[in-house]
């Protein structure tokens, strides 16, 4: 009876002789798990000292002909045994054309992948043998790009993962080529992180087992949510972190209730008191949970993560058949379904770029109508509406700010696709603009912007406002929406906020302050707009560490009501009077004269727009 021994970078005989396994290590590497189906097999001993996995006993032929096939027979059972190694062209035909790009490749990409690091640039580079190293950071025209290549290769890593950013590559190609050493280029869009769960999730899926003619195809939920209904034995919705509901199966003759159904129907779990609670439990553990509904059947689930990033949750029905196998059989599914719903986020992402890219081409060229409407599924005559949502920055972090745009960006494309449609989000200058196709009555979406604008700032933990401009009749217009609720963003933005409730407004709403707004930026290039009473008293307070400006605009947004103006300064009536009459003698003017009030109005209601230098 031999044993055998696998760690993270080679194969170790327990009562073997190690020349018996250099065929193995020639052919396969060192895998990152080698599986034994044996049954009734027993697992060996750690060796004394040695990190690493225990492997069923076995009697393996070493010089066995290719993977895959049967390794060997436990002389006294029959039992054959198989072993599965992950290799890039695996993880490149489950991930799709999407997120990873093969550069050059090593043996035509049939290079085995044990797993995948992070590289950090400030910390040596780890042994990894049959890795997959993403290169964080590192440009690939630049001279660390070349030495962390060799520095890979040597560290027995097949493959290195770049971000192109617009550079060329091709003199790093050669050197991979030249190295031995597969080169990918990942989509720079995607997160490193997100990019590492994928990768991490297809190299489990290939580990665990062999994909059959049946199974479902990576990211087609729908199949695996009726795979997992007829392996569970009930019917079975697949939803994502925020409670949408992605998929579900379809097989027949499985019960149902009120709720699976009115989900369906909007793809979204109604809102329920216990939902909160309901959603931490199952959200804060990966075994399969069991719950009962008073008004409904009962329930089985699990969360589905891929590391340490939940990705969503499996829900099946139980109409009272659902016992200890069943239970098994979600837990299993839910390890499965995790690079099914990397994948299937993953494509989304691609999809949704798109029509991004499609939405910011309409803004930026109305002529362009004719081309774009079919990318996004309109007519060109549509009636359209554009809202604008935009983070408030905090403490002058530029980069705080810039992550909460993008996490913003992706929270308004789902509520905007799962309500009205995939007709594109996209982020523009740190501005998120949806594009919103009005019905035939034309209704109001300032509800709905306003709902998004809440649960944003719910999500985030920052300040969100968020605008909606006039309803244009075609898409040719609807760069006109967008200048629209610029213009509300901007008087927003002037408004004093009300904690922990978002800002949000029409054009129709604030047009009259829209319209002054827009004449003050006009005005801001006439000279004599810098002249006059304004500029001049608001240069004096600055010098004189007076409050003049302040009260007259106060004074004169009350009415000229001197006791509303003292209340809104918090200083006595007389002292509201006493600084009117003072500044009247120190700038020599008279309130009573109508244009010069209205001209000082302006200049003051607009801030420093007008100061002289």
């Amino acid at each position: 009876m031999e044993g055998y021994y696998v760690t993270e970078s080679d194969f170790i005989a327990v009562g073997a002789e190690p020349t018996r396994l250099a065929p193995l290590r020639e052919r396969f590497g060192a895998p990152r798990e080698l599986l034994l189906p044996a049954i009734g097999a027993h697992p060996c001993r750690r060796p004394a000292n040695h990190a690493g996995v225990p492997v069923h006993l076995a009697l393996m032929r070493a010089a066995a002909g290719c993977r895959g096939r049967s390794m060997g027979k436990q002389a006294d059972q029959g039992v054959h045994f198989r072993m599965k190694v992950s290799v890039l062209r695996q993880i490149l035909e489950a991930l799709g054309p999407a997120p990873l790009h093969l550069l050059t490749a090593r043996d035509g990409a049939d290079v085995p992948v044990s797993g995948a690091l992070i590289h950090e640039p400030r910390a040596p580079l780890p042994p990894m043998r049959n890795a997959m190293l993403f290169a964080v950071g590192v440009r690939p025209s630049s001279v660390e790009a070349h030495e962390l290549l060799g520095q890979a290769a040597l560290a027995g890593y097949t493959c290195l993962v770049i971000k192109r950013y617009g550079e060329s590559a091709d003199r790093l190609v050669a050197t991979a080529a030249e190295a031995g050493i597969s080169l990918l280029a990942a989509d720079e869009d995607m997160a490193w992180h997100h990019l590492d769960a994928l990768v991490s999730s297809v190299l489990a899926e290939t580990g665990r087992t062999v994909h059959g003619a049946g199974a479902p195809a990576v990211g087609d939920l729908f199949a695996l949510a009726n795979a997992i209904a007829a392996m569970v034995g009930g019917a079975t919705t697949i939803e994502d972190p925020r409670q949408r509901i992605l998929a579900y199966s379809t097989l027949p003759d499985q019960p149902i209730d009120e709720d699976r159904r009115q989900g369906i129907l909007g793809l979204q779990v109604p809102e329920l008191p216990a939902n909160g609670a309901l959603y931490r439990e199952v959200h804060g553990t990966t075994l399969v949970q069991r719950f009962t509904d008073p008004d409904g059947l009962p329930r089985l689930a699990v969360s589905v993560h891929a590391g340490s990033e939940l990705l969503g949750s499996i829900w099946v029905v139980d109409a009272g058949t659902l016992d200890h196998d069943a239970v098994q059989a979600l837990s299993q599914a839910a390890a499965t379904a995790a690079l099914h719903l990397l994948a299937a986020r993953t494509a989304a992402d691609v999809a949704r770029r798109q029509r991004a890219d499609v939405l910011r081409r309409l803004l930026a060229d109305p002529a362009a109508v004719n081309i774009v409407a079919p990318q996004l599924g309109l007519d060109p005559d549509v009636s359209v509406a554009v809202a604008a949502f935009v983070v408030v920055p905090r403490d002058g972090d530029g980069i705080a700010t810039a992550q909460a745009a993008a996490r913003l960006a992706d929270l308004v494309s789902v509520y905007v696709e799962a309500h009205y449609g995939r007709h594109g989000c996209a982020l523009i200058e740190g501005t998120v603009y949806a594009l919103l196709p009005t019905g035939p009555a034309g209704q109001s979406y300032r509800g709905f912007v306003a709902d998004i604008a809440r649960r944003a700032m719910s999500a985030l933990r920052i300040p969100v406002h968020a605008a909606l401009g006039s309803h244009v009749a075609g898409l040719h217009l609807a760069a006109r929406s967008r200048q629209d609720a610029d213009v509300v963003l901007k008087v927003l933005a002037e408004r004093p906020a009300e904690p922990d409730v978002p800002s949000v407004a029409t054009i129709d709403e604030v047009r009259a302050s829209a319209t002054l707004l827009e004449l003050t930026e006009d005005l801001a290039g006439n000279p004599r707009m810098m002249q006059g009473l304004g500029p001049a008293i608001r240069v004096y307070d600055r010098e004189h560490a007076t409050a003049y400006a302040r009260t007259l605009l106060t004074y004169l947004n009350a009415n000229s009501d001197i006791a509303a103006a003292s209340r809104r300064l918090n200083v006595h009536p007389n002292t509201c009077r006493y600084r009117i009459t003072r500044a009247e003698e120190i700038f020599r003017f008279s309130l009573a004269d109508q244009d010069e009030r209205l001209l000082l109005w302006i200049q003051l209601r607009v801030g420093d727009r007008f100061t002289a230098p």
